[in-house]
């Protein structure tokens, strides 16, 4: 499943590729609460179709008011940039459905240049991580290959973007718990593959949409080549298949390690790790384990929504409290 920003991207260089007027706007700023982040993007076509959003409606419902009817097509002038602002009073945010003072700063771009886009989409096709810069004097745009992810950056002058290849994740072992984590991240538009060796497992596996391999997991990590929006998860419980996936996947720029297991299996699994690989203090913690939040989740499916909450914390630099970390959690729940 491709990400939101490129399915957006996407369906813009359709339309204008059909003919169609059409504009793209982008959150540059937020205040206070909002219902989307910054870098959030919708397209909006001459006759109301959108793609993505940028609000939970309302502000969309504005934005096809004003360009999204046949006689708004006048309104869409090739490479023109506007901002606009919602909810900067009370009513103004009662009438967009914004949170109570919750103001948030849109650009838009009309009818931005196709052959600039189709060059981005070609890039990003390509796995290629971009930087775009538009100048909002005269909407022109200029992409250059960038090596790390980078924040959006907007000073009122020029709006710097990076897009690149969606989040990744790398699961090993085609267990059921892995097939419940593996649905739960294709939907929070992760590209994932699974890494089991073993033929009774593969030959099980019901999720489609995972490329599925078969090579020892090691060499799964090293061809994966985690970057910083990729994560390593095992999931086999079989030592044998996970330590040296991990170790490859600890010493990476994987944005997220972990292995399931208990807290006997997980303190075991580090102490391998040190005493027969040589694993730094330092290597050894960025591996997660055990893995996910405490929510008390016992099934597999419950296990999988706390794996996927904590992944999720991690790639949105969310800060979570010790008392959610399953070891500690249950720690106290024992000297209670």
């Amino acid at each position: 499943m491709e990400s939101v920003d490129v399915c957006v991207l996407r369906d813009l260089h359709a339309w204008l590729a059909a003919g169609h007027s059409a504009l793209l706007a982008t959150v540059v700023r937020t205040w206070g609460s909002s219902p989307r982040p910054v870098g959030s993007m919708l397209a909006l076509r001459d006759d109301g179709r959108l793609s993505g959003s940028v609000s939970g409606g309302c502000i969309e419902d504005d934005l096809i008011s004003r360009y999204g009817h046949t006689d708004g097509r006048s309104a869409l002038q090739d490479g023109q940039v506007q901002s606009v602002t919602y909810g900067v009073s009370a009513d103004e945010a009662h009438r967009f459905g914004l949170p109570c003072g919750g103001t948030l700063q849109l650009l838009l771009e009309f009818n931005p240049d196709l052959t600039i886009l189709a060059k981005l989409l070609a890039a990003l096709d390509q796995g290629e991580l971009v930087t775009r810069t538009l100048s909002r004097s005269d909407g022109s745009v200029q992409l250059q290959r960038a090596t790390v992810p980078a924040e959006l950056i907007f000073d009122d002058v020029r709006l710097v973007t990076t897009l690149g290849p969606g989040y990744r994740m790398l699961l090993i072992g085609a267990g059921s718990l892995a097939q419940y984590l593996a649905t739960m991240a294709i939907f929070n538009g992760f590209d994932v593959t699974l890494c089991d060796p073993r033929r009774e497992y593969v030959e099980a596996w019901q999720v489609p949409g995972v490329r599925v391999i078969t090579d020892m997991p090691d060499d799964a990590v090293i061809d994966f080549n985690p970057d910083q929006r990729s994560c390593v998860i095992a999931l086999s419980h079989d030592p044998k298949l996970d330590d040296l996936a991990l170790l490859e996947a600890i010493h990476s720029k994987a944005f997220y390690v972990g292995a399931i297991g208990s807290r006997r299996n997980s303190a075991g699994r580090r102490e391998r790790l040190a005493t027969y690989f040589s694993a730094s203090e330092d290597s050894l913690r960025r591996l997660r384990g055990p893995i996910g939040i405490y929510i008390g989740s016992k099934t597999p499916s419950e296990i999988a929504v706390s794996v996927m909450a904590e992944v999720l914390a991690v790639k949105n630099g969310v800060l979570l409290s010790s008392s959610m970390e399953v070891d500690k959690a249950k720690n106290l729940l024992q000297s209670a």
